[in-house]
């Protein structure tokens, strides 16, 4: 039973994949791609809702379509939107495919994706909320508050020996280190941290950067943290200082890695997706 299972997937598509290529470079919707399946006999549906079948099949196999029960074989690829909906043409393998592609899912109808399609993307909206909010607190906190943030979600990221490993050091005349990570107990090795509370619209330019590198002396490695972003010039005076090793976290990255490492947050519940194991059925 499980062969035949295969074999009936196998079969959707390349039904499926028949459509599309008597289409040429047409894109189709997946109600086309249904209709155009039943007229030409290319498959036998038992499904009640055949053309779900069609639709779950091809976004499951569609480049750009990202969620937990995807394929991660693709042989299809997101067109231009015809009425409103989304259409669908086979995925050409030696072309080079726009990355926007991807994006046009963002104003599709709720009845063309799938639930775990919706499941995944009201999961990335609660995360960007978090991550406004968690941006909000930063604005609104003491900036020595801040230092001691940073310093503790490198730790818990896993720098330093051990969950002791980091003192701030901040203050008026800190000399452009606020913090210090010690990666042995006896002090060999340390790591330097910068940290600036800015707001969103005030970038860390590469003169900070250059004074922070400045001030390490005798350190190799170096972290700069900022609540806001950086120029290109930063971002391209660091990746070039050849002396020393620098690296740049800026708002975005800061508040994903406090997601991550649960650092002013809290889980407050875990939900599970599930897909049917053929497996068990086959028995």
């Amino acid at each position: 039973m499980r062969n035949d299972e295969i074999k009936r997937e196998r079969t959707i598509v390349e039904a499926i994949v028949l459509v599309l290529e008597e289409a040429k470079t047409e894109a189709l919707t997946s109600k086309e791609i249904y209709n155009g399946i039943v007229e030409r006999q290319l498959y036998v549906f038992g499904a009640k809702q055949p053309e779900n079948i069609v639709n779950g099949t091809i976004r499951r196999h569609c480049y750009g379509i990202d969620f937990p029960t995807a394929s991660p074989v693709k042989y299809f690829m997101l067109g231009k939107k015809k009425n409103r909906k989304c259409t669908y043409c086979l995925l050409k393998k030696d072309a080079d495919i726009p990355q926007k592609n991807a994006k046009v899912e963002h104003d599709l109808t709720s009845d063309e994706r799938l639930p775990e399609e919706r499941m995944k993307l009201a999961y990335e909206q609660h995360l960007e909320h978090i991550k406004k909010q968690l941006l909000e607190q930063i604005a609104a906190s003491d900036p020595a508050f801040f230092e001691t943030l940073v310093l503790k979600l490198l730790l818990k990221m896993g720098y330093g020996y051990d969950q002791n490993a980091g003192i701030r050091v901040g203050s008026p005349h800190d000399s452009g280190i606020d913090g210090i990570i010690y990666e042995d107990k006896l002090g060999l090795d340390k790591i330097y941290i910068q940290a600036k509370r800015y707001a969103q619209d005030n970038p860390v330019g590469r003169k900070e950067v250059q004074a922070f590198v400045g001030a390490m002396v005798d350190v190799q490695k170096g972290v700069f943290i900022t609540s806001s972003k950086f120029t290109k010039e930063a971002r391209e005076f660091a990746d070039r200082h050849q002396q020393k090793h620098v690296k740049l976290m800026d708002g975005d990255l800061l508040v994903e890695n406090m997601i991550k490492y649960e650092v002013g947050v809290t889980v407050e519940a875990v939900m599970n997706t599930y897909k049917i194991d053929n497996d068990y059925f086959a028995e």
